[in-house]
């Protein structure tokens, strides 16, 4: 004897699943384009906080929300002066310098200063010696224009970053900068490899800068 209320769910089951799979490619792409993506880590400029072939998870939707803070990574389309070639290069640095910040570097204070304070970065690269790269390659006095961001690698030798732009335009900084829209959003974790998976939270030091006058 045929159980047909079986038969049917049976039946029913297989006509749906087209439609489930659509849906969830569907979410999928939408998800991909306005909340969340992935990216990986194709150059050092980051090293180590974040290494090369590393991935991160963006959040594309928090900037819709708020203004972009100092300390936090992002995910960028890099301005037409610093891309290599490939049109709509993402790039990914650290926000050190938000609009209105006067940004500061003095060789005998070996360290950033921003807004007459000085930042603490325990981030910034070290070799295998333990020896750290300076914060900066040259004394330098900025102030970031409205509606722009400073950013640096945290492999302040190996970064193609603000202050290298900034070096390379005889001082210029808005091609040292890049614009807050040309963000595609905050890389706020890393996934894989499963070893150095970890939370990109804002380093301790961005707390004690004040905001600019």
């Amino acid at each position: 004897m045929i159980d047909e209320q079986t038969e049917k769910r049976k039946s029913s089951f297989w006509r749906e699943l087209p439609i489930l799979l659509g849906v969830a490619v569907l979410v999928a792409v939408l998800v991909r384009a306005f909340v969340l993506q992935t990216f990986y880590i194709p150059s050092p400029s980051m090293e180590h906080t974040l290494n090369v072939l590393d991935r991160v998870l963006v959040n594309k939707l928090v900037y819709d929300f708020r203004e972009p803070r100092r300390g936090e990574i992002i995910v960028f389309e890099a301005p037409s002066q610093w891309q290599s070639g490939a049109d709509g290069e993402d790039f990914i640095k650290r926000i050190i310098g938000v609009p209105g910040d006067q940004i500061s570097f003095k060789a005998s204070e070996n360290k950033l200063r921003i807004n007459g304070v000085l930042l603490d970065e325990p981030y910034i690269f070290k070799n295998e010696a333990g020896e750290q790269d300076a914060p900066a390659d040259e004394d330098f006095d900025v102030t970031v224009p409205p509606d722009r961001l400073w950013v640096m690698g945290d492999h302040r030798s190996a970064s193609g970053d603000s202050l290298e732009h900034y070096q390379d335009s005889d001082k210029n900084v808005m091609e040292a900068t890049i614009p807050e829209d040309s963000i595609v959003g905050r890389a706020f974790t890393v996934f894989w490899p499963v070893g150095r998976a970890t939370w990109l939270s804002v380093p301790d030091g961005f707390s004690a800068i004040p905001d600019p006058k």
